[in-house]
């Protein structure tokens, strides 16, 4: 992780931790982390300690999205699973203290890649942590939603006639340009829609490999991050952005493996990846993949414009890497589209 240059009220913060968080003993420090487009994320060190801080970014902000509270919450009820998250200390949902709500968690020692690639780790490890990343998912679209306290975590119903409304507006809402395929893929998803087969678990929203951390020296996972758009839905949205991840190009900007030898590097192709998953969760081969698949590519635009059109207001985390995402949201509907026309 680099840590960018700092733009926390750290005096304001020292005093509210040492007033809410037993044990807590300044001075403090605050580093931005270059991770963290839609929630601002900090190391906080002191002499004898480190955390991690989360807020919502600040200015005017779409209702409902950086739901640190959701964040804080889906966490700290899976303290006791087999899903690898970081302790939760403490959610401030007071805006006077910093600006906007934030949250303060356990600070993980781990290594992220940013590109799943891996670039310079070798062949057995590569495979054995793409394994892991496919261990977590299922245990996590095996969590007792219920007994974890999850239930109402989300509402009832089809949870993509659900999603596919509320990308919609969102992307209406922050639409700078009109987009002839993004139009298109909006009506498609209506139309093409699958059956509700009843499937209802947690999913995190955005699963992938440079959202979880792993063990410096092996292939454990040790934290799972990010949990901003988890809710009670469909398991196969979060298995398929996995693969959507994978079509785009590799490197720092595309984060995929498109053209890449897969055999070679010790990764696993689409197909073993989804059937691995699969078997470790019981579940038969699925059938209309490819609306998954373009569903997750509509969402991600739909993300992307939102970041780029914070950018153009001012609001945005990184405005120099925000203001490229405005590029890539009629690619990612291109690629939507594609994988409807692949079912």
């Amino acid at each position: 992780m680099n840590p960018q240059e700092n733009t926390l009220n750290i005096r304001a913060v020292e005093g509210y931790l040492e007033k809410n968080l037993s044990g807590f003993k300044g001075p403090l420090s605050a580093e931005k982390f270059d991770v963290g487009q839609s929630n601002p994320t900090y190391l906080l060190r002191t002499p004898d300690q480190s955390f991690v801080l989360r807020r919502k970014p600040a200015g005017v902000l779409l209702k409902s999205a950086h739901a640190v509270d959701r964040e804080f919450r889906v966490q700290s009820a899976l303290a006791d699973s087999k899903v690898p998250v970081p302790e939760m200390y403490l959610l401030c949902e007071d805006d006077a203290v910093i600006g906007s709500a934030f949250y303060v968690m356990e600070y993980r020692e781990g290594r992220s890649f940013v590109d799943p690639t891996m670039d310079g780790v070798d062949k057995a490890t590569r495979t054995g942590i793409m394994d892991e990343m496919n261990r977590v998912l299922a245990e996590l679209h095996m969590v007792d939603i219920e007994a974890v306290g999850l239930s109402d975590f989300g509402p009832p119903g089809n949870y993509f006639e659900r999603q596919i409304s509320r990308w919609t507006q969102q992307y209406r809402a922050t639409q700078t340009e009109q987009i002839g395929d993004m139009d298109l893929l909006i009506s498609r998803l209506d139309h093409e829609l699958p059956q509700d087969d009843g499937q209802r678990t947690l999913v995190h929203g955005d699963y992938r490999i440079d959202n979880l951390l792993f063990q410096q020296d092996g292939t454990d996972c040790v934290a799972v991050l990010d949990w901003e758009l988890s809710t009670i839905g469909h398991p196969y949205a979060d298995l398929a952005a996995v693969i959507m991840q994978w079509q785009l190009p590799p490197g720092k900007e595309g984060r995929g493996l498109a053209g890449v030898d897969r055999e070679a590097l010790g990764l696993p192709s689409d197909a073993a990846f989804v059937a691995d998953y699969c078997k470790r969760c019981g579940r038969k081969e699925i059938e209309h993949f490819g609306f998954y698949l373009a569903f997750n590519f509509f969402r991600m635009a739909g993300i992307l414009q939102g970041v780029y059109k914070r950018s153009l207001d001012g609001n945005a985390s990184d405005p120099v890497r925000a203001q490229k995402f405005g590029a890539y949201v009629p690619i990612f509907a291109k690629h939507g589209l594609a994988a409807l026309d692949s079912q």
